[in-house]
């Protein structure tokens, strides 16, 4: 049987949907299958380029490849999930946000024009036509499958996943540091937790590792030299075996994002055995922390996380008890590869 897996990418940008589709690709391909990534170039600016990107998505021809038929084609993300195939599966990681949940907010682009509006009103449009062609259609988390109902009307079934590589985390040690992973990007919002450092004792520390991302990563690093190194450690892009060995010796991992799909610095934290510190509007992480059980849920604010960051400080056996219920949590869930596969391939 061959599988495509069609999804976008921003050429040189490599970042966790690009894992995701490598990951399924791999799964696929140990069961028997031949499977393989087809990605769509993307591009999102000015607004009228995504219409370009959406036409294209929509005459990509999949149907076979060198007179071989493909069987079945899995689709991921916007507008890869415009494309016909008489067996289409969708595995939905996002919609263009900019035009659902992030419109009209600081972190969207579309609301400020009447361009950037029609074009927005055109996504949604061609969403609600085109979404349903799936023979089956799964979201990756439930904050993505209650978006298409709560935009679309369309139904769909949450599928999780395990983070690339899973079996390879493990808890060594509770080091006096708080790890933040991901991109230095506004909506991670790591400035929170870098503004939290000022109340907490200089022993200590917050490890970000991540890209740069633009202006907001100029202020972080700004306020971190400010802060001292004693203080803020930026790693910036590790190592798969680094990331894992940071995971495995901090206190507690910070998930500050704001209304995630999924994201995987939860999942992470929890098979290393460590609590996560996030917040109530953070979206994916909300349906896997649970505060006071596996981690804390406070607000968006500095002296909020470092009241939590203080609590696990001085008390290093509860963030083992805090961390080892979120481990308990995902054996519970059973997320796991054979699940994925079956469910896409059903």
């Amino acid at each position: 049987m061959k599988v495509a897996i069609a999804t976008v990418q921003v050429p040189f940008l490599s970042g966790g949907a690009e894992l995701h589709a490598a990951s399924l690709r791999r799964e696929l391909t140990l069961r028997g299958i031949e499977a393989d990534i087809v990605p769509i170039p993307f591009k999102w600016y000015p607004p009228s380029r995504l219409l370009d990107m959406m036409l294209m998505a929509r005459l990509v021809d999949l149907s076979e490849v060198n007179g071989r038929k493909i069987d079945r084609v899995i689709t991921l993300k916007f507008p890869a999930y415009y494309l016909e195939h008489e067996c289409k599966i969708g595995w939905i990681l996002h919609q263009h946000r900019q035009a659902y949940d992030l419109f009209e907010t600081q972190f969207g682009d579309l609301h400020h024009d009447a361009e950037g509006r029609a074009v927005a009103a055109e996504i949604r449009k061609w969403d609600e036509r085109f979404l349903p062609e799936h023979q089956a259609l799964f979201a990756n988390s439930k904050t993505v499958r209650d978006r298409l109902q709560r935009f679309n009307r369309i139904s769909s079934e949450v599928l999780y996943h395990p983070p690339s590589g899973a079996e390879q985390y493990r808890c060594a040690d509770f080091e006096s540091f708080i790890l933040a992973p991901g991109r230095l990007d506004a909506m991670k919002r790591q400035l929170l937790a870098v503004e939290a450092m000022r109340s907490l004792p200089r022993g200590v520390r917050l490890v970000l590792i991540g890209p740069d991302a633009g202006s907001y990563g100029a202020q972080v690093k700004a306020l971190a030299q400010a802060l001292g190194p004693d203080r803020i450690v930026l790693r910036g892009i590790v190592s798969e075996p680094e990331k894992i060995d940071l995971y495995a010796r901090c206190l507690a991992v910070y998930n500050g994002v704001y209304d995630e799909d999924y994201g995987y610095v939860t999942l992470e934290a929890f098979l290393a055995g460590k609590p996560v510190i996030t917040h109530p509007d953070a979206g994916g992480p909300l349906e896997f922390v649970r505060d006071d059980e596996n981690g804390f849920v406070v607000a968006p604010e500095g002296a909020a996380i470092a009241a939590a960051i203080a609590r696990l400080a001085d008390r290093p056996a509860l963030a083992r008890e805090l961390g080892a219920a979120g481990r308990r949590l995902l054996d519970e869930l059973g997320i796991n590869w054979d699940t994925v596969i079956a469910r896409l391939m059903a």
